[in-house]
């Protein structure tokens, strides 16, 4: 059987570090990647194919983070399952999950397809910019199938406690990404489709890693009548996917709202913002991925009745997440235009790129922390404060760039994301607090009569 992790038994630090360091490492050449192509598409065809490959970033994260959040959601049944040791849900629950992304896979594709340019002119982008934003949008949409399918093939591994394989699926697809990309652009000259075949063609190898992983897994070896569809299962993981897809769409929108205002303010703007959302994204990724190791740990020990250990949990995770700031926060804040300089060659977009960067470095603890308490609450079930919080960041987003984008400029929109981070860790912190109080008097009401019965017994 390929190697899973029970995280509900054993040291609780050293358990969380073997299963986060896969997973960062994960996380971290995903990023890396993503860097890579905007390096290659910047430097090999200029801050305007970077502005429209930038372009598409929040529109992207609209359509793959509303798949990422459904994936997600799905899996905190299947890892408290796992948790409970109810391997007969546990393999109905993945089943089901199979049946259901697939049937979203295909209407997201072509709904993302139809209405693509209609939504990139509603985004204000320039005329110099939109034939390549269409063209690099067309092919990642068109290839969001095997986005998704790797997506919850990784989740699924996650939730067992496997971070191991999506980390080689990842080393793989980074590898062939990049060799692709350069093989693309700089061999044969290609414009930015070359970008966008190269990430797909990536993908699809990654899903074929993970997928190949999970045939191996014994225990979820499934069977035709896994696959029968049963409504109160797909009602159950509706009831997770779609809050926390529905969070990530809705924090989407927020960002295409700033995106809106920053094409308004032309292609240096674009590209500049490109840059710097790039580097949030990199840098936010420890956290993140303490996050993904918070919900796993927290949807196992949840469905194990464990609740003390998800206390512990927590505290390991938030100091994964300050040393994350500490660190990268300060690169951030010191040296600004060596990170701008990296991906840009236009002094006005270095020049806007070193006003953001240090503002959101130092308030980068706000979306670390926030990162680790929403998927605390998320693994315990609890999908609909996530996605108000979601809310929460939209709406801060677009008050923020509103109010201040005539005043400051460019600097509005790093303001923008340190308030809406630090209003979704407010209700995201007040939440976790709450209901982890809630299972910890019910776990210390149970033990005591059993402590009474025993010195009685004495």
């Amino acid at each position: 059987m390929a190697q899973t992790y029970d995280l509900t038994k054993g040291s609780i630090a050293p358990l969380i570090l073997r299963f986060y360091i896969p997973m960062f490492f994960t996380n971290l050449l995903q990023q890396l990647y993503s860097i890579a192509d905007t390096i290659i598409v910047g430097k090999g065809l200029g801050d305007n194919a970077l502005a429209a490959v930038g372009n598409m970033s929040s529109l992207t994260f609209l359509i793959i983070g509303f798949t990422l959040g459904m994936a997600n959601g799905f899996i905190v049944l299947t890892a408290q399952s796992y948790g409970a040791g109810d391997y007969s849900r546990l393999r109905r629950s993945i089943a089901a999950s199979i049946l259901l992304s697939g049937g979203i896979g295909i209407v997201l594709t072509v709904l993302s397809l139809v209405f693509l340019k209609d939504v990139l002119i509603a985004m204000q982008t320039s005329e110099l910019i939109l034939a390549d934003s269409l063209c690099y949008g067309y092919i990642i949409f068109g290839g969001l199938s095997a986005n998704i399918a790797y997506n919850l093939c990784a989740c699924i591994l996650r939730a067992l406690g496997d971070s191991r394989t999506p980390f080689f699926a990842i080393i793989t697809s980074t590898v062939v990404n990049i060799v692709f990309n350069c093989i693309f652009i700089f061999g044969l000259h290609s414009g930015v489709e070359g970008a966008a075949i190269a990430t797909v063609f990536s993908q699809v190898m990654s899903a074929l890693i993970c997928l190949l992983r999970l045939r191996k897994i014994e225990i979820i070896r499934l069977t035709a009548a896994d696959f029968r569809a049963e409504l109160s299962m797909m009602l159950e993981l509706l009831k997770n996917g779609i809050p926390m897809a529905c969070m990530n769409s809705i924090t989407a929108i927020g960002c295409m709202v700033v995106q809106y205002f920053v094409n308004g303010m032309g292609v240096a703007y674009t590209s500049a913002y490109s840059a710097c959302s790039r580097y949030i994204n990199l840098f936010m990724q420890p956290a993140c991925t303490a996050g993904f190791t918070m919900s796993s740990f927290t949807s196992q020990n949840y469905g194990a009745g464990k609740f003390t250990r998800i206390r512990q949990g927590l505290h390991v995770c938030l100091t994964i997440a300050l040393i994350s700031y500490i660190l990268l926060g300060s690169v951030m804040v010191f040296f600004p235009r060596q990170l701008a300089s990296l991906m840009l060659s236009g002094e006005e977009s270095i020049a806007l790129t070193m006003e953001f960067l240090p503002i959101c470095g130092i308030t980068l603890c706000g979306v670390d922390f926030l990162f680790v308490y929403r998927s605390g609450v998320q693994g315990m079930g609890k999908p609909l404060i996530p996605m108000c919080s979601g809310i929460v960041e939209m709406v801060m987003r677009i008050m923020v760039i509103v109010l201040l984008m005539s005043e400051v400029g460019f600097r509005a929109t790093a303001y923008a994301e340190t308030v809406a981070w630090f209003g979704a860790l407010g209700l995201n912190y007040i939440a976790f607090q709450f209901l982890l109080s809630s299972k910890l008097r019910k776990e210390r009401s149970i033990a005591q009569p059993i402590g009474c019965a025993m010195q009685t017994a004495e």
